[in-house]
């Protein structure tokens, strides 16, 4: 029996159009409510922007963030000299939201260009094009058949779409363009908008709970190589513009430096090979079918159960802890470092021999002993540091420094009238170990240090567990995204 779906009717409007209809699908834009430009945001040191997760613009792959619209953020931040915080939200008209609130900075995923959004927001100059595409599922034997067979099994022409229900995300543009469309063919559509993205509505037309959906074609063609039971050749716009965007509110100065930074840097070879990297490689559809894609099963490796078996025992997110394990070996169990470090946490002989554990035995002895490290070393700084966000960062530090050095740090900054309980001021005297006169004083017990690698240590695991939290949930219990709607 054919799959339907019933929706819960708060989650979803369905309406059906003539081409006399003229229905508005966004808000009308309010007053910033907090707004920053250029100068406050390079003085802030950050900047935050909000994006969506999907298998093109931000998602996990075997630990490491990745994504077009996240490398492209990444490089103008580098390029402009600051950090970037992101904040994922999937649902367009929330993301908006944010944005005019003064939650973020800058909305930096492919949104179509079009006059009814050019009313609550300003455009960035264009990262990409695309055009809409209807998603629709190929015969049941479409691979014995040719292809004027399967041609004649699909909708070719648009007219076509007449009377039929089309599945669109709730906020994009692909609604307004079936409104349009369905003007310009002078017919009804059925136009039901559901609060899932792309990437799902196309994976339930390739699994035969909907017929139809209407995505952008960049997307459609990396999910294409994981579902090629679906077709994407049947274009329902034109052309159309994709681009970041800002607040219409005090942003004139952020929106000329990213405009005058995307001019140059689509001519440059490094745009041609990202965009290559993300919509025209074929590597695409083996990330989306890895078993380490995360967004799909929620996993960054295949010990990710032993993972959060030995966070629960130090009470520590077990995504703090994977990002940690990836730092130390990028999940390699049998990686062994110049000094003698080995496996996935790199314990060192040294500290295997004090916890009376054979580290080379199984990744499970590895991590116990690296979780044991951690806790002695909660042991130390617990009653150190007040507060818990801060004392990781010691920990974190002490874990590839050793806690003398931390410790020695700590003395200096409480000396020169800084925090010792504050890694940011902590770090500067961790750096400063590497002086004489600093690695000489009195209150220093280890000597000299080379601290740049632990602050970076540091640095980067936090780094990568807020991209892990961006995407991993906390507790993963895997389940068919329209299992509550049926």
């Amino acid at each position: 029996m054919k799959k339907r779906l019933i929706f819960i009717l708060s989650f979803l409007v369905i309406v059906c159009i003539s081409c006399s209809d003229n229905h508005s699908f966004f808000r009308t834009s309010g007053e910033s409510a907090v707004s920053a430009d250029f100068d406050q945001i390079k003085k802030r040191g950050k900047l935050i922007a909000v994006t969506d997760f999907n298998s093109t613009n931000y998602f996990i792959y075997k630990g490491e963030p990745m994504g077009f619209n996240y490398e492209l953020l990444r490089t103008f931040a580098d390029h402009i000299g600051i950090d970037i915080e992101i904040v994922t939200e999937n649902h367009i008209e929330h993301a908006i939201d944010m944005l005019n609130s003064g939650e973020a900075d800058l909305i930096a995923m492919g949104l179509t260009v079009n006059s009814t959004r050019r009313k609550e927001i300003l455009f960035t100059e264009s990262i990409d094009e695309t055009r809409q595409v209807l998603i629709q599922r190929r015969p049941r034997s479409w691979r014995s058949m040719t292809a004027a067979a399967i041609d004649k099994k699909l909708i070719r022409n648009q007219l076509d779409i007449a009377g039929k229900t089309v599945y669109v995300q709730e906020g994009s543009a692909h609604a307004e363009r079936m409104v349009t469309l369905g003007n310009e063919i002078g017919d009804s559509i059925i136009i039901v908008k559901v609060p899932f993205d792309s990437e799902q509505l196309i994976k339930s037309v390739a699994e035969g709970e909907i017929d139809y959906a209407v995505c952008d074609e960049n997307v459609a063609r990396v999910n294409a190589t994981y579902f090629p039971q679906i077709d994407i050749s049947t274009p329902v716009s034109f052309p159309q513009k994709l681009a970041w965007s800002l607040r219409k509110n005090n942003s004139e100065l952020l929106l000329d430096e990213l405009n005058s930074w995307i001019q140059a840097y689509k001519k440059t070879g490094s745009y041609a090979l990202l965009h290559s990297k993300y919509y025209r490689n074929s590597r695409s559809g083996i990330i989306i079918r890895s078993d380490y894609y995360s967004l799909k099963t929620g996993k960054v490796s295949k010990y990710d159960d032993l993972i959060r078996e030995f966070s629960d025992t130090i009470k520590w997110d077990w995504r703090l802890l994977a990002s940690l394990i990836y730092q130390e070996s990028r999940f390699d169990a049998g990686v062994e470092s110049w000094a003698g470090a080995y496996g996935l946490m790199q314990i060192m002989p040294s500290t295997a021999e004090r916890f009376g554990i054979d580290i080379t035995v199984s990744p499970k002895n590895n991590i116990k002993a690296g979780v044991m490290n951690i806790n002695w070393l909660h042991s130390i700084f617990d009653p150190k540091i007040e507060d818990e966000n801060e004392r990781i960062n010691f920990i974190l530090a002490s874990y590839n420094a050793g806690p003398g050095h931390v410790l020695d740090a700590m003395k200096l900054a409480e000396k020169h009238g800084m925090d010792p309980q504050k890694w940011t001021d902590v770090e500067t005297w961790l750096l400063k170990k590497s002086e004489p006169r600093y690695y000489n004083d009195d209150v220093v017990k280890s000597g000299y240090f080379r601290g740049t690698e632990s602050v970076a240590f540091v640095s980067e695991i936090r780094d990568r567990y807020e991209h892990y939290k961006n995407i991993l949930p906390a507790d993963y219990v895997k389940q068919d995204m329209f299992s509550s709607h049926r």
